[in-house]
Protein backbone atom coordinates (compact mmCIF):
# COMPACT_ATOMS: atom_id res chain seq x y z
CA UNK A 1 0.00 0.00 0.00
CA UNK A 2 3.00 2.00 -0.73
CA UNK A 3 1.81 4.87 -3.27
CA UNK A 4 4.87 7.23 -2.66
CA UNK A 5 8.33 7.88 -0.98
CA UNK A 6 11.21 10.04 -1.45
CA UNK A 7 14.24 11.50 0.32
CA UNK A 8 13.81 15.36 1.38
CA UNK A 9 16.74 17.26 2.88
CA UNK A 10 16.03 19.24 5.49
CA UNK A 11 17.43 22.83 5.77
CA UNK A 12 15.71 25.54 7.02
CA UNK A 13 17.52 27.74 4.58
CA UNK A 14 15.41 26.47 1.43
CA UNK A 15 12.23 27.95 3.29
CA UNK A 16 11.03 31.64 2.52
CA UNK A 17 12.41 34.13 5.27
CA UNK A 18 9.21 33.44 7.37
CA UNK A 19 6.58 31.09 6.79
CA UNK A 20 3.54 29.50 8.88
CA UNK A 21 3.04 25.56 9.09
CA UNK A 22 -0.12 24.55 9.84
CA UNK A 23 -1.73 20.72 9.35
CA UNK A 24 -3.40 18.45 11.78
CA UNK A 25 -0.54 17.36 13.39
CA UNK A 26 1.09 20.85 14.50
CA UNK A 27 1.33 24.65 14.00
CA UNK A 28 4.24 26.16 14.49
CA UNK A 29 6.14 29.37 13.20
CA UNK A 30 9.88 29.28 11.42
CA UNK A 31 12.26 31.64 10.96
CA UNK A 32 14.96 30.77 8.04
CA UNK A 33 17.97 32.28 8.10
CA UNK A 34 18.19 32.04 4.13
CA UNK A 35 17.96 34.68 1.97
CA UNK A 36 16.49 35.17 -1.91
CA UNK A 37 20.11 34.92 -2.78
CA UNK A 38 20.96 31.58 -0.69
CA UNK A 39 17.92 30.35 -1.93
CA UNK A 40 19.11 30.55 -5.75
CA UNK A 41 22.30 28.69 -5.12
CA UNK A 42 19.78 25.39 -4.00
CA UNK A 43 17.44 26.16 -7.04
CA UNK A 44 17.52 22.48 -7.77
CA UNK A 45 16.56 21.14 -4.51
CA UNK A 46 13.93 23.36 -4.14
CA UNK A 47 12.75 22.40 -7.71
CA UNK A 48 12.54 19.17 -7.22
CA UNK A 49 10.64 19.42 -3.68
CA UNK A 50 8.14 21.18 -5.70
CA UNK A 51 7.94 18.10 -8.05
CA UNK A 52 7.41 15.50 -5.26
CA UNK A 53 5.36 17.55 -3.69
CA UNK A 54 3.28 17.36 -6.65
CA UNK A 55 3.88 13.43 -7.41
CA UNK A 56 2.49 12.85 -3.42
CA UNK A 57 -0.45 14.76 -4.05
CA UNK A 58 -0.91 12.55 -7.20
CA UNK A 59 -0.72 9.66 -5.16
CA UNK A 60 -3.65 10.19 -3.02
CA UNK A 61 -2.17 8.64 0.34
CA UNK A 62 -4.36 8.08 3.37
CA UNK A 63 -1.38 8.52 5.88
CA UNK A 64 1.93 10.09 5.95
CA UNK A 65 5.23 8.46 6.97
CA UNK A 66 8.36 11.03 8.28
CA UNK A 67 11.23 10.20 9.73
CA UNK A 68 14.09 12.43 10.51
CA UNK A 69 16.82 12.69 13.37
CA UNK A 70 15.87 16.04 14.28
CA UNK A 71 11.83 17.57 15.52
CA UNK A 72 10.63 21.05 14.58
CA UNK A 73 12.84 21.43 11.16
CA UNK A 74 13.45 17.60 10.27
CA UNK A 75 9.57 17.48 10.10
CA UNK A 76 8.54 20.58 8.87
CA UNK A 77 10.93 21.74 6.16
CA UNK A 78 9.74 18.42 4.39
CA UNK A 79 6.01 18.67 5.01
CA UNK A 80 6.00 22.25 3.55
CA UNK A 81 7.52 21.40 0.12
CA UNK A 82 5.60 18.10 0.32
CA UNK A 83 2.24 18.18 2.12
CA UNK A 84 1.81 21.88 2.49
CA UNK A 85 -2.16 20.59 2.02
CA UNK A 86 -2.47 17.38 3.10
CA UNK A 87 -5.27 16.91 5.06
CA UNK A 88 -4.81 13.16 6.42
CA UNK A 89 -2.48 11.87 9.19
CA UNK A 90 0.91 12.47 9.34
CA UNK A 91 3.16 9.77 11.34
CA UNK A 92 6.75 11.53 12.42
CA UNK A 93 9.43 9.24 13.46
CA UNK A 94 12.33 10.75 15.33
CA UNK A 95 15.15 8.58 14.93
CA UNK A 96 17.92 8.00 17.38
CA UNK A 97 21.56 7.10 17.47
CA UNK A 98 21.44 3.37 17.14
CA UNK A 99 23.00 1.44 13.99
CA UNK A 100 21.36 1.91 10.60
CA UNK A 101 20.37 -1.95 10.59
CA UNK A 102 18.20 -1.21 13.82
CA UNK A 103 16.30 1.64 12.10
CA UNK A 104 15.97 -0.68 8.74
CA UNK A 105 14.70 -3.73 11.15
CA UNK A 106 12.35 -1.19 12.59
CA UNK A 107 11.03 0.15 9.60
CA UNK A 108 10.11 -3.15 8.14
CA UNK A 109 7.72 -3.87 11.44
CA UNK A 110 6.26 -0.52 10.91
CA UNK A 111 5.82 -1.71 7.40
CA UNK A 112 3.90 -5.01 8.37
CA UNK A 113 1.61 -3.17 10.75
CA UNK A 114 0.87 -0.25 8.27
CA UNK A 115 0.21 -2.43 5.34
CA UNK A 116 -3.53 -1.62 5.38
CA UNK A 117 -3.10 1.98 4.71
CA UNK A 118 -2.22 3.69 1.45
CA UNK A 119 1.29 5.43 2.60
CA UNK A 120 3.43 8.15 1.71
CA UNK A 121 6.95 7.70 3.20
CA UNK A 122 9.49 10.41 3.59
CA UNK A 123 13.31 10.38 4.83
CA UNK A 124 14.22 13.64 6.29
CA UNK A 125 17.72 14.05 6.20
CA UNK A 126 20.81 16.22 5.19
CA UNK A 127 24.19 13.90 3.73
CA UNK A 128 27.67 15.19 5.01
CA UNK A 129 28.01 18.35 6.57
CA UNK A 130 31.78 18.59 5.91
CA UNK A 131 31.99 19.18 2.28
CA UNK A 132 33.43 22.41 2.11
CA UNK A 133 35.80 24.35 4.16
CA UNK A 134 33.60 27.24 5.06
CA UNK A 135 30.80 24.81 5.70
CA UNK A 136 29.51 24.03 9.49
CA UNK A 137 32.04 21.61 10.07
CA UNK A 138 34.76 22.57 7.69
CA UNK A 139 36.25 20.02 5.04
CA UNK A 140 36.86 16.52 5.84
CA UNK A 141 37.62 14.32 2.76
CA UNK A 142 35.05 11.81 3.91
CA UNK A 143 32.20 13.92 3.49
CA UNK A 144 32.39 13.76 -0.19
CA UNK A 145 33.44 9.88 0.10
CA UNK A 146 30.16 9.05 2.43
CA UNK A 147 27.93 10.87 -0.21
CA UNK A 148 29.08 9.46 -3.28
CA UNK A 149 28.60 5.52 -1.33
CA UNK A 150 25.47 6.67 -0.32
CA UNK A 151 24.02 7.42 -3.85
CA UNK A 152 26.07 4.69 -5.46
CA UNK A 153 24.90 1.83 -2.83
CA UNK A 154 21.17 3.46 -2.92
CA UNK A 155 20.96 3.14 -6.35
CA UNK A 156 22.29 -0.37 -6.00
CA UNK A 157 20.19 -1.55 -3.21
CA UNK A 158 23.16 -2.50 -1.97
CA UNK A 159 21.98 -2.55 2.15
CA UNK A 160 24.76 -4.51 3.30
CA UNK A 161 27.38 -1.45 2.46
CA UNK A 162 24.43 1.06 3.00
CA UNK A 163 24.55 -0.23 6.76
CA UNK A 164 28.11 0.14 7.14
CA UNK A 165 28.63 3.66 5.24
CA UNK A 166 28.41 5.60 9.34
CA UNK A 167 31.65 3.23 10.47
CA UNK A 168 33.22 3.66 7.13
CA UNK A 169 33.30 7.54 7.18
CA UNK A 170 32.65 8.21 11.27
CA UNK A 171 33.69 11.95 10.39
CA UNK A 172 30.98 12.58 7.79
CA UNK A 173 29.45 14.29 9.92
CA UNK A 174 25.67 13.11 8.20
CA UNK A 175 22.16 13.11 9.60
CA UNK A 176 20.22 11.05 6.79
CA UNK A 177 21.78 7.76 6.70
CA UNK A 178 19.74 6.33 9.38
CA UNK A 179 16.23 7.67 8.04
CA UNK A 180 17.15 6.13 4.74
CA UNK A 181 17.54 3.16 6.60
CA UNK A 182 14.05 3.25 8.22
CA UNK A 183 12.35 4.42 5.08
CA UNK A 184 13.97 2.05 3.02
CA UNK A 185 12.84 -1.08 5.59
CA UNK A 186 9.48 -0.23 5.34
CA UNK A 187 9.68 -0.07 1.41
CA UNK A 188 11.28 -4.08 1.58
CA UNK A 189 8.47 -4.35 3.89
CA UNK A 190 5.99 -4.03 1.64
CA UNK A 191 6.98 -6.52 -1.09
CA UNK A 192 6.50 -3.44 -3.86
CA UNK A 193 8.88 -3.10 -6.41
CA UNK A 194 11.04 0.19 -6.65
CA UNK A 195 14.02 1.87 -8.13
CA UNK A 196 15.65 4.89 -6.41
CA UNK A 197 15.76 7.66 -8.62
CA UNK A 198 18.61 10.87 -7.54
CA UNK A 199 16.44 14.07 -8.83
CA UNK A 200 19.36 16.13 -7.49
CA UNK A 201 22.30 17.25 -5.03
CA UNK A 202 23.32 20.41 -4.12
CA UNK A 203 25.88 21.53 -1.39
CA UNK A 204 26.78 25.00 -1.94
CA UNK A 205 26.82 26.07 1.78
CA UNK A 206 29.00 22.84 2.52
CA UNK A 207 26.11 20.46 3.94
CA UNK A 208 24.52 17.29 1.01
CA UNK A 209 21.45 18.17 -0.19
CA UNK A 210 20.24 14.63 -1.64
CA UNK A 211 16.61 14.73 -3.34
CA UNK A 212 15.30 10.98 -4.54
CA UNK A 213 12.02 10.25 -5.21
CA UNK A 214 11.65 6.10 -5.35
CA UNK A 215 9.86 5.26 -8.61
CA UNK A 216 7.16 3.01 -7.52
CA UNK A 217 5.90 -0.71 -9.89
CA UNK A 218 2.15 -0.67 -9.44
Amino acid sequence: MISFACISPHPPIILPSVYKMESKWKKRFISSPGSEKDRKQVKKTIENLELLGKKLAEAKPQSIIIASPHPDSGFNVPLFYLAKDFKGEIKTYLIGAEEPEHYFEEGKKIGREESSVKLALIASGDTSHCLKEDGPYGFNLQGPKFDKDLIETLKKKDFEKLFKLNNMYPEAGECGLRPICFILGILEASNVKYQPEVLSYEYPFGVGYLVVNFKLER
